[in-house]
């Protein structure tokens, strides 16, 4: 099976090196010397670390092969794809790979359906599900022990307990009707005002 580990960006100075956006949580397995790695597009690969090291917080590679800035800009958005056993688990036991997530049916506590996990994002403060709901629109689910309270593999789900407003538009509704409660709170004296009788500076 085919995971992609990374994303090429930017190139870094003028001996090939480019800066990537890590989409694994083992970097150290799946982006080190000597990994093959497919590519999307296919015809940037496969290519092969030659090696790796952490500049400014950021994960720099060279690949073999890529001996310049102009070779390494060329392969700049290029997805980097590693061949995962199925079978394979994370080594730490809340951690999972993102084909485990793909497809599993998300629910509130009260086992009530908000939809099917269809991509995870990896973004560089946290992870997303996005997730299909039934009327077949999207929301984003942020992957935080907070929120995503449980992941049961066995029965295929991914239990939530989402903040107001975050799957659904009652926070909206509430903001409109509070609105609408404000408007139409006004006094006696003010209602006499808007329609003429109450006393009037003349």
């Amino acid at each position: 099976m085919q995971l992609v580990v990374a994303r090429i960006g930017r190139a870094h100075g003028i001996k090939g090196e480019v800066t990537v956006e890590v989409r694994t949580d083992e970097p150290e397995l799946r982006l080190g010397p000597g990994a093959v790695l497919h590519t999307e597009p296919a015809g940037a690969g496969p290519l092969t670390i030659a090696t790796g090291r952490v500049h400014s917080g950021r994960l720099l590679l060279r690949f073999e092969g890529v001996a310049d800035r102009t070779a390494a800009e060329a392969l700049r958005n290029t997805l980097l794809i590693a061949e995962v056993d199925p079978a394979e688990l994370p080594e730490d036991e809340d951690e999972f790979y993102d084909h485990q997530l793909m497809d599993l049916d998300v629910v509130l506590a009260d086992g009530t359906l908000v939809g099917t996990i269809t991509e995870i994002s990896h973004l560089p403060s946290q992870d997303l599900f996005i997730v299909e709901r039934p009327d077949g629109t999207e929301v984003m689910v942020p992957f935080v022990e907070e929120i995503v309270t449980e992941i049961d593999l066995e029965n295929q789900r991914a239990v939530i307990t989402p903040p107001p407003g975050l799957i659904d538009d009652r926070a909206e509704i509430a903001s409109a009707r509070d609105a609408e409660g404000a408007e139409g709170s006004g006094t006696a004296e003010d209602a006499a005002a808007a329609d003429g009788s109450g006393d009037t500076a003349r």
